[in-house]
């Protein structure tokens, strides 16, 4: 997947801007706050119709601005021309449009277009609670299953009105009927993320270790209550504890990734460096399994490439990116003359955009 072209209007520090990118690799420079990141959250918003920042709708808007608008111009892998147009305003909400038709649903949307963004805040993955792990598991196999999605979105809905439930009354024979509607979407969720991970473990190894040279092992393994028993069991088990509460203590929604280096919990354990480069292998498997499932290569967005990072790390990610494995990137860094000599030692090739005040220039 390619993008052409890309149109934006009141998103973010970005009043107006019409980009034509290089189906290659596609550098944003320029100094921090210019807007360099804004452009690569525009890419992910066209693809999964939201922010890679858990930022709101409203929050993407210019200052002082009612709306922005979002339109790219694709070409698939296969050479289909696609067009996508994005647009929210603070009082009509959001609108996503494929080739001129409206979605009825946005959740329709996400995986047509797939994309993996790398970014400073994956570090969030490691340090944050089990929460922002599942949410990106979630957003990951939304868009290689559209199955797994529905799944999730009606196990939460059916997760929600138990919760509420729980604060009003103990009915027995109602909670039964809650937990068989959680056990059968939560079932799916859990064989869905547990096979994803199954599947990520050997390339994650592999990709750090090009990235790295390292010779510690990495784990990222796949932690349920559900691997001991059924979801229903564990609802009847924890149905005491739920009533205590108020709201239910066990399931899917509780469930979360671990990872390791050596054997030891890669939080306390790996350095910035080594945190960095295993969470770039996590989304370089990521790739890899988007698109073989998917058939189109995604867009990968690489944004403040250095952090954390040795330029001798950043050459071998450049190396192994410019391959034939992988598509169009688009990178941000604050450096130019950095950015540039890696590139030239990557032998990649590539073009420049110069940002200044949400202004782009190439």
């Amino acid at each position: 997947m390619r993008l052409k072209k890309l149109l934006l209007i009141n998103f973010k520090n970005i009043l107006q801007t019409e980009i034509t990118l290089s189906d290659g690799i596609n550098c944003f420079v320029g100094d921090n706050g210019a807007g360099k990141t804004n452009i690569l959250d525009a890419i992910h918003y066209l693809s999964m119709s939201k922010s890679a920042f858990t930022m709101t709708d409203g929050q993407s808007v210019a200052h002082g601005e009612e709306f922005f608008v979002a339109e790219g111009s694709y070409l698939s892998d296969s050479e289909r021309n696609e067009l996508l147009n994005c647009s929210f305003s603070r009082r009509g909400g959001k609108v996503l449009k494929r080739n001129g038709k409206e979605y009825e649903r946005i959740a329709d949307h996400v995986g047509n277009f797939p994309v993996v963004i790398v970014s400073p805040r994956d570090s969030d993955l490691i340090t944050d609670a089990a929460e922002e792990r599942r949410r990106y598991l979630n957003g990951f196999i939304s868009q290689i299953d559209k199955s797994y999605l529905n799944s999730m979105m009606r196990y939460n809905a059916v997760l929600a009105e138990r919760n509420t439930f729980l604060k009003r009354s103990s009915d027995e024979q109602m909670l039964q009927i809650y937990d068989m509607q959680l056990a059968e979407h939560g079932t799916r969720v859990y064989e869905h993320r547990k096979r994803i991970v199954e599947q990520m473990q050997p390339l994650v190894e592999e990709y750090y270790r090009e990235l790295s040279e390292d010779r510690e092992q990495v784990e990222i393994t796949y932690r349920s209550e559900l691997e001991q028993m059924s979801l229903m069991d564990i609802l009847q088990r924890a149905r005491e504890k739920d009533l205590v509460n108020q709201f239910t203590t066990s399931g899917v929604h509780r469930d979360d990734l671990v990872f390791r280096i050596g054997g030891y919990p890669l939080r306390k354990y790996g350095s910035q460096g080594q945190q960095k480069s295993f969470l770039i292998a996590l989304k370089l498997a990521q790739y890899r399994l988007l698109a073989q499932s998917t058939g189109e290569r995604p867009i990968l967005l690489l944004d403040d490439l250095f952090d954390k990072l040795d330029m001798r790390r950043v050459q071998h990610l450049l190396e192994l990116v410019a391959g034939e494995d992988f598509g169009q990137i688009c990178i941000t860094d604050c450096n130019k003359v950095r950015l540039e000599t890696t590139l030239a030692n990557a032998a990649a090739d590539y073009a420049l955009f110069e940002v200044e005040g949400g202004d782009i220039k190439r």
